[in-house]
């Protein structure tokens, strides 16, 4: 049974997606799309981890990609972010050319199951390890488990795969009236089939329960061997 502040949690959540909550915020001069509890726990990760690379698919404005970059500069060392996105908008794309931490970025246009994108992604990754991965691009069962299966062997033991909107397996269907996926379709059900296959990841539900409010329950999937 859930406790009184898991179920305010889920309710405030809902809320929150109907009034554009994550549209309210940017980093370091670009709109990041994401919820502040997410960029902590995020933040936490990449600290203790300590990627050499940081792939994320989905850029939209790039305020993640700037939100990796900017912790891989306090960092210290070669780290970079890899970004990956079917469809980099000129203007986002002048953004992030300008922006000071332009450096640790590496674009890549093109779908991120596509295997000419993968065999990039992988070229550029090449033997740096640790590898953190961030998947928040298309959010249907079988795009995302495809980018499960074709990212997490960057990924080794104590790192993470982080699927970001599993949330929407909770929500509504009708938040999302013009999108492929649904209470039924998404990254939640992916990263749950996922982990069901494979022996090497497991969710961090401890990391979950801290958080309380997240778009990735069931989504913080911990690496456990290489």
């Amino acid at each position: 049974m859930s406790s009184p502040f898991e179920s305010l949690s889920r309710q405030w959540m809902e809320e929150s997606v109907r009034e554009r909550y994550s549209y309210n915020f940017t980093w370091l001069g670009r709109p990041v799309i994401q919820y502040p509890q997410d960029m902590i726990a995020i933040q936490e990760l990449i600290w203790r981890i300590r990627p050499q690379v940081i792939v994320e698919t989905g850029i939209a404005h790039g305020g993640s990609l700037v939100f990796s970059a900017s912790m891989l500069e306090l960092i210290g060392g070669p780290g970079r972010v890899i970004g990956v996105d079917i469809d980099i908008r000129e203007h986002n794309r002048e953004a992030l050319d300008e922006h000071p931490l332009r450096h640790r970025m590496r674009l890549l246009e093109g779908s991120s199951i596509d295997s000419d994108i993968v065999r990039k992604v992988h070229e550029e990754v090449g033997d740096a390890a640790p590898v953190l991965v961030i998947l928040d691009s298309m959010h249907t069962h079988d795009h995302v488990l495809a980018e499960l299966r074709a990212y997490s062997p960057l990924v080794s033991a104590g790192s993470y795969v982080v699927v970001l909107d599993t949330v929407i397996a909770d929500l509504p269907d009708d938040l999302y009236p013009d999108r492929p996926w649904t209470s039924a379709d998404n990254p939640r059900t992916a990263a749950a089939a996922f982990v069901a296959e494979s022996s090497r990841f497991e969710v961090d539900t401890e990391l979950e329960r801290r958080l309380a409010i997240t778009t990735a329950p069931g989504g913080y999937l911990r690496c456990m061997q290489d």
